[in-house]
């Protein structure tokens, strides 16, 4: 990273703030991650002021370089929205110029000051995104800096976001297609010229009709069956493990990863078994059976699963729910799972021994596990409104949220990496 001749020093954050910080990833055409826009509380939502808008730009950066490039971005770009008092202030070169793209908000106008600025950034190797961007002639000069637009599908009309990938692609601009909800939209956007897209259409299950789930991952509902089970029966379990030799191979790695830090060597299922222990094993499944059951799906839907499943067991033990904890992790687990398998959760859950309250919350049912998942997902969508109103009614301080989630993300990904 290149620092100014006097580098900036970022002002300290109101003691009082909320230190909410999310994330919503960026895919390419293949859906691999490309990156992720880090999200803060007051920095998305149109009714704030300029002032809160900028301490929520100092509090992603803050979060950003404290919290560390593995868990929030896995080392991969991080989009992060400036205003203009970020941007004329230059706070943005204390960020790392090879993992950042500079995000510039639709609301900073290009006066001389900020196009000063922004010109600075580009000429220390800065990526530079326009946000929600609309064509007018006044931001011709933006246009001319830009690497990446980036196009709102729900705000934009479909033609519209058509004539801006044919005015802008040809200029050597990768357009960036933000809120695609639906497989549909994402067809559409890359056939248009679009090279990366925004949005949870990822998580949305594309049903097939009739569509089967393979002989072999049955394996892998089998053994999430078997571990639902109030009392294991661990003859059950090993004789399911070792028919599926993915699965035995999968439990024997993760035992003798760093993960658990057994000093001898664990060379049969049924001794990984009596290690682990009942709970560590039902996890274990769960992990095991998302991985398994993934098939072609994008590694980042994985990543969302166990990463929710985390949060959703640290949440458990805070809301004085620790009996629970495993119930809550099984919720976690499951509540991608029709975008895993392209099959409705309601067919699912018949298939799988769930517990009544994971049952009743994946198929959306009212009940405190539901509660957990929303604000789960609400939280890494950025939806803060949602997200303060659900930990208000579970009496949960919000930063609890906050530190759940990292943690829950830290950890998927550690997992994802063994």
């Amino acid at each position: 990273m290149q620092a100014c001749a006097n580098p900036p020093t970022l002002p300290a954050a109101d003691s009082q703030s909320i230190r909410f910080i999310g994330r919503q990833p960026i895919f390419d055409g293949q859906e691999k991650v490309y990156g992720y826009e880090l999200l803060y509380r007051s920095g998305l939502e149109n009714h704030y002021t300029a002032k809160d808008s900028d301490a929520a730009a100092r509090e992603v950066v803050d979060n950003y370089l404290t919290a560390g490039t593995r868990t929030l971005t896995a080392g991969r770009r991080a989009f992060i929205n400036c205003t203009r008092e970020f941007l004329v202030s230059e706070y943005a070169t204390l960020l790392p110029r090879a993992t950042v793209v500079i995000e510039i908000l639709e609301s900073v106008e290009p006066d001389d000051v900020v196009l000063a600025a922004c010109r600075k950034l580009k000429q220390l190797g800065y990526v530079i995104a326009l946000d929600d961007f609309v064509y007018s002639e006044k931001f011709q000069p933006f246009v001319d800096l830009a690497d990446i637009i980036k196009v709102d599908f729900q705000l934009s009309a479909p033609r519209e976001c058509e004539q801006m990938a044919e005015k802008f692609g040809p200029m050597g601009i990768q357009m960036l297609a933000e809120k695609v909800e639906t497989r549909a939209q994402f067809s559409q956007a890359r056939d248009t010229g679009y090279v990366y897209f925004q949005g949870y259409f990822f998580c949305k299950p594309q049903i097939v009709p009739s569509r089967h789930i393979p002989a072999f991952k049955m394996h892998y509902l089998r053994i999430l069956q078997a571990v639902s089970k109030e009392d294991l029966d661990v003859d059950e379990i090993v004789s399911i493990i070792n028919h599926e030799v993915s699965l035995c191979y999968k439990l024997l790695k993760l035992v003798n990863s760093a993960l658990f830090g057994f000093r001898c060597e664990i060379n049969s299922t049924r001794h990984a078994i009596a290690l682990l222990g009942a709970n560590e094993v039902k996890k274990w499944a769960a992990v095991a059976a998302v991985l398994g059951l993934a098939g072609n799906e994008p590694s980042e839907l994985i990543l969302t699963s166990l990463a929710r499943a985390r949060t959703c067991e640290l949440l458990a033990s805070k809301l004085g729910s620790r009996s629970q904890a495993q119930n809550m992790f099984l919720l976690g687990v499951f509540s991608l799972m029709d975008a895993l398998l392209g099959r409705p959760m309601r067919e699912i859950v018949s298939e799988v021994a769930l517990p009544q309250m994971v049952r009743a919350a994946l198929l959306g049912e009212a009940n405190r596990f539901r509660e957990v998942l929303d604000l789960v997902t609400f939280h890494e969508a950025g939806l803060w409104s949602e997200v303060n109103e659900i930990a208000g009614r579970l009496h949960q301080p919000r930063t609890r949220v906050c530190d759940a989630y990292l943690e829950g993300l830290d950890w998927a990904q550690r997992i994802f990496r063994a």
